[in-house]
C-alpha cells in the first residue's frame, strides 16, 4: 500500500529539514555543546516542520551516542524513536487533551525517572488549545522540572499562549517554506518516485501550498493520481481550479496590443473562474515580469496595473459582481497605457531641446558669419571706422532677433505669421526701443491689432522684458495730411510715448534761434500771412498734440527780428 509523500519523506535528521536552516543550526549546536534547555517552544505555519523537528530533537537526546546533532539511527533508542514507540518520548495533542485533568496526569508522569532512555521528553502539540486552568497547572513544573524531564511545545498561534509560558521556554520561530525550496524538494521527490512532470506545473503546486511543505506534498500526491503519473500544467490548473498562466499572459498581450476581439475572448474564459483568484494570479504574473526584467512591462505600467488590481479587490470586498470587476479592470488597464511614462516624456523633451539648440546654433553661426564679413569689409575698406563696424554688427544681430520674432509668430499661427512678415518692416532696435514700419491695412491691420498682446509678449521674451515698441506708419505722399489722431497712433501703441512727443516738439522748433529772439507776442496778435502765422497754421496738429501731451495751456510765439 502506497504511503503518502508527506509521511514517506518526513525528515529524520536536521540536515533534511527544508527551509529552516537557522532553527536546525541552533539546535544542533546546543546538542553538540551540551547546552540543552529544559523547555522549548516551536511556533510557525502548519507544515513548516515543527513536529518533525521536535521528534528529531527528542531522538538526538535519547541516542546512545548522544546527545548529538547526528543521531545514529541504529541503536535501540533511535529505532524505537523512529517507529514512534519510545516509552520515554510522550506525545500529547493539546487539541484533544486540553483540560486541567490531562495536565495533572502529565505532571504525575514527571515524578518518575525515565525507564529506557536518558530523558523523559514530553512533546505537546497545538499547546495554545489548553485551557487557562491547564496552563496555570503546568507553570510550576514547566519552570522547574526534574533534571531528566524536557518539554517541547509546538503551536501555530503563539499569541494565544500566556506570557508566563513564553517566559519559561526558548522560543524558535519556524518561517514559511520558501517557494524555490518547495519546488526543488517536490522535484527531487518526483524524480525518486519516477514521475514525469512539467516544471511550470510544480510552480503552481508550490504556490498553492502557500509555504506549507505538508500541504504541498499532499497536492503533489493528488496531482500524481489526477495526471496519471505525468504531471502537466493544464491538468494541474484543471485539478486545482486555478487559471492557466498562459491565459493571464494572453490577457496582458491583448491589453498591450489593444486587440478588443482577443480581449473579449479571454474575458469570457476568465469569467469561468473565481475573480479574486484571477486578480491574485495577475499580481503574481506582474511580480514575475518585474523579477525577470521584462521590457514589455515598465515599472510605471506595473505600478498602475497593481493599483488597479488593488481597487478591484476592494470592489470584490463589497460584493460587486465578478464579471463586472474583470471588465472594469481591463478597461482601466487600457486607459493606463495611454499615459506616457517618464522615459518617453524625457526623450521627447530632449528631442525638443535638441531641436531648439540646433536652431540657436544656426542663428549664432549666421551672426558669426556676419561678424567675419564685416571684419573683412573693414579690412578691405579702411574708410569704415570701428564705430561703423560695431553699428553694422549690432544691426545684424537685431535683424537676426527680428527674424526669430517672425518665426515665433509663425509658430503661433501660420496666417498671422504671413500677415506680420508681409506688413511689418524692421527699422531699428536701440536703447530698448524696437522701431518698425507697418503697411497693414483693412482686415490685416485688424488681425495684427487683435493679436498685439501676444506679439508684445514674444517681443519681450526675445528683445527683453523692458522693450518698448515704436510703431511707425509707412509714408505715402498721396495720403491726406495726418490728423491729430493719426499722429498719436504713429507715435507709440503702448499709449503716447512722451519721449517721442518731446523729440518731435524739439524737431518742430529747430527753426527758432533762441539766441536771437528778443520779445514775445501772443499768436492772436500776429499779422496775417506773417511767417509765424503761416508756421502755426501748417503745424496746427503738432501744436495741439504738444499742448495735450505736455500740459501746455498757453503758447507764446517769439518774434524773430530777422523776419
Amino acid at each position: 500500500m502506497a504511503i503518502a509523500l508527506a509521511l514517506k519523506y518526513r525528515p529524520v535528521n536536521f540536515g533534511e529539514l527544508v527551509g529552516q536552516d537557522s532553527v536546525s543550526q541552533t539546535l544542533s549546536l546546543a546538542l553538540d555543546n551540551s547546552r540543552v534547555s529544559h523547555a522549548y517552544l516551536f511556533s510557525g505555519l502548519r507544515g513548516s516542520g515543527k513536529t518533525s523537528s521536535a521528534r528529531i530533537f527528542a531522538r538526538a537526546l535519547q541516542c546512545e551516542r548522544g546527545p548529538t546533532s547526528s543521531p545514529c539511527g541504529e541503536c535501540d533508542n533511535c529505532k524505537s524513536a523512529l517507529e514512534n514507540r519510545h516509552i520515554d518520548i510522550i506525545e500529547m495533542d493539546a487539541a484533544s487533551s486540553r483540560k486541567i485533568d490531562d495536565i495533572r496526569d502529565l505532571i504525575e508522569q514527571t515524578k518518575y525517572s525515565p525507564s529506557y532512555g536518558r530523558y523523559k521528553i514530553f512533546i505537546i502539540d497545538e499547546v495554545h488549545m489548553l485551557t487557562k486552568e491547564a496552563f496555570n497547572a503546568l507553570l510550576k513544573t514547566l519552570e522547574e522540572p526534574p533534571s531528566y524531564v524536557k518539554f517541547i511545545l509546538a503551536t501555530t498561534d503563539p499569541l494565544k499562549l500566556p506570557a508566563t509560558i513564553l517566559s519559561r521556554t526558548q522560543h524558535f520561530r519556524f518561517k514559511k517554506i520558501p517557494h524555490k525550496a518547495a519546488v526543488a524538494h517536490i522535484a527531487k521527490i518526483l524524480e525518486q518516485e519516477g514521475i514525469s512532470y512539467e516544471p511550470s506545473s510544480l510552480e503552481i503546486i508550490a504556490r498553492s501550498g502557500a509555504g506549507s511543505l505538508r500541504d504541498t506534498l499532499t497536492l503533489t500526491d493528488q496531482a500524481i493520481n489526477f495526471c496519471n503519473k505525468n504531471i502537466t500544467t493544464p491538468k494541474v490548473t484543471e485539478m486545482l481550479g486555478v487559471v492557466d498562466p498562459n491565459s493571464i499572459d494572453t490577457f496582458f498581450q491583448a491589453i498591450f496590443s489593444h486587440d478588443d476581439n482577443a480581449l473579449d475572448s479571454i474575458l469570457n474564459l476568465l469569467g469561468e473562474y473565481e475573480c479574486e483568484m484571477i486578480i491574485d494570479e495577475m499580481a503574481i504574473f506582474l511580480r514575475d515580469a518585474l523579477r525577470n526584467k521584462n521590457k514589455d512591462f515598465p515599472i510605471i505600467i506595473v505600478d498602475r496595473f497593481l493599483r488597479i488590481l488593488s481597487e478591484s479587490k476592494y470592489l470584490l470586498s463589497i460584493n460587486t459582481d465578478g464579471d463586472f470587476v474583470l471588465l472594469l479592470l481591463s478597461l482601466k488597464m487600457q486607459e493606463a497605457l495611454k499615459v506616457k511614462d517618464i522615459d518617453s516624456m524625457i526623450a521627447e523633451l530632449e528631442a525638443n531641446l535638441s531641436a531648439n539648440f540646433s536652431t540657436i546654433a544656426r542663428s549664432n553661426q549666421k551672426i558669426q558669419e556676419s561678424e567675419v564679413s564685416v571684419a573683412l569689409d573693414s579690412e578691405k575698406n579702411p574708410q569704415i571706422s570701428l564705430a561703423d563696424s560695431v553699428e553694422i554688427l549690432s544691426q545684424t544681430k537685431n535683424q537676426s532677433l527680428f527674424q526669430k520674432l517672425i518665426a515665433r509668430v509663425y509658430d503661433r499661427s501660420q496666417e498671422l505669421g504671413e500677415i506680420f512678415e508681409k506688413n511689418i518692416e524692421f527699422v531699428s532696435f536701440d536703447e530698448g526701443i524696437l522701431s518698425w514700419i507697418s503697411r497693414a491695412d483693412g482686415s490685416e491691420k485688424k488681425a495684427l491689432s487683435h493679436n498685439y498682446p501676444h506679439i508684445k509678449t514674444m517681443i519681450q521674451e526675445i528683445f527683453g522684458v523692458s522693450t518698448k515698441i515704436n510703431h511707425l506708419q509707412a509714408p505715402n505722399i498721396s495720403d491726406p495730411p495726418q490728423t491729430n489722431k493719426d499722429l498719436e497712433r504713429s507715435l507709440d501703441v503702448e499709449g503716447k510715448n512722451e519721449a517721442n512727443v518731446q523729440e518731435n516738439a524739439q524737431s518742430a522748433n529747430k527753426d527758432f534761434n533762441a539766441d536771437k529772439l528778443s520779445s514775445t507776442i501772443a499768436p492772436q496778435d500776429l499779422p496775417p500771412n506773417s511767417p509765424h502765422q503761416v508756421f502755426l497754421e501748417e503745424n496746427k496738429e503738432l501744436v495741439e498734440n504738444i499742448k495735450t501731451n505736455l500740459g501746455v495751456t498757453r503758447m507764446l510765439v517769439f518774434e524773430d527780428k530777422r523776419l
